[in-house]
């Protein structure tokens, strides 16, 4: 009987502190599991690979489509460190488009994808999990265009390196010098590191030219899972951060005090690890997992 009495006790503690809980508790987020929607809308894996970042086709000046639904939009995607260096272009359905060679890349450890107003691609070779790289990098090319010769396109590269990490790798409580997410907003690139080390998530800024950058530390929160992509809604009103089972979302104010603004935590579906997200519009957003299974986030009610 004692034993029956410990194993609950032991299934209703690990209930309390498993999905946002923790979250609450240590950095004061809202648990809505209600606020969103979701439905797997597609599967677009294919033999060999591993789907990382996210990023919406043929956008261009912020626009997106309406609430309610992901219209005829394509989104960009790519393999995660170690596959080629590609990305690949796909519908809402999961049917392959394109698949371009990125010329002068290297595909490192490519985690997530950025586009800003001007139509401007940012890939993400920034993955680092043993916090030791040196060689940090953004490649920067103008949107490839149907029938556009690849040898025309001009591919930059914005270098960088974190402004407080001093050991190359540090002790294994200090390493949190991963990213797998980050966006544009307003000429500048912000990167969130993955919390190996001690659950906190830093934020860091770049700017969004090519050219050799210290990466400017500017905010952090307590996050109790590893953080694999990011993006911020066309409106800049809405940061969504992807976790492991959980979505992360802040009401901006301040770009930069984003963790100081009132946020929220829910669950999302398990069935892989989750990889990559884009908003389709201020409201509403895509993500996907390393399965390649394909989600759709519909947001149920206005902001509190």
């Amino acid at each position: 009987m004692l034993k029956i009495k410990l194993f609950i006790l032991y299934i209703s503690f690990k209930s309390l502190f498993c999905g946002c809980h923790e979250d609450k508790r240590k950095a004061g987020f809202i648990i809505d599991n209600d606020l969103y929607k979701i439905k797997k809308i597609a599967v677009f894996l294919k033999k060999g690979d591993e789907p990382s970042g996210l990023e919406l086709a043929d956008k261009s000046n912020g626009k997106a489509p309406p609430p309610g639904g992901v219209g005829g939009a394509s989104l960009w995607t790519h393999n995660d460190g170690g596959g080629k260096n590609v990305l690949l272009k796909i519908d809402m359905k999961g049917k392959t488009q394109e698949v371009i060679a990125i010329p002068n890349t290297t595909n490192i450890d490519w985690e997530d994808l950025a586009k800003d107003d001007n139509g401007y691609i940012y890939i993400g070779d920034f993955g680092n999990n043993n916090n030791q790289r040196k060689n940090l990098r953004i490649y920067k090319f103008k949107e490839i265009q149907p029938g556009q010769q690849l040898s025309n396109l001009k591919v930059d590269t914005i270098s960088f390196y974190y402004a407080d990490q001093k050991t190359f790798p540090p002790q294994k409580k200090f390493r949190n010098y991963d990213c797998e997410a980050f966006f544009w907003h307003r000429q500048k690139l912000f990167l969130f590191t993955k919390n190996r080390g001690n659950k906190y998530v830093k934020m860091y800024v770049l700017p969004d030219k090519p050219g050799f950058y210290i990466a400017e530390l500017i905010d952090s929160i307590h996050i109790n899972t590893m953080i694999t992509a990011a993006d911020i809604s066309p409106d800049g009103k809405l940061v969504a951060l992807l976790g492991y089972g959980k979505i992360y979302l802040f009401d901006v104010e301040n770009e930069k005090s984003v963790f100081d603004c009132k946020h929220y935590c829910f669950k999302i579906p398990k069935g892989g690890q989750a990889e990559g997200l884009v908003f389709i519009n201020d409201t509403d957003f895509v993500f996907s997992n390393e399965r390649g299974r394909l989600f759709l986030a519909e947001r149920k009610y206005g902001r509190k």
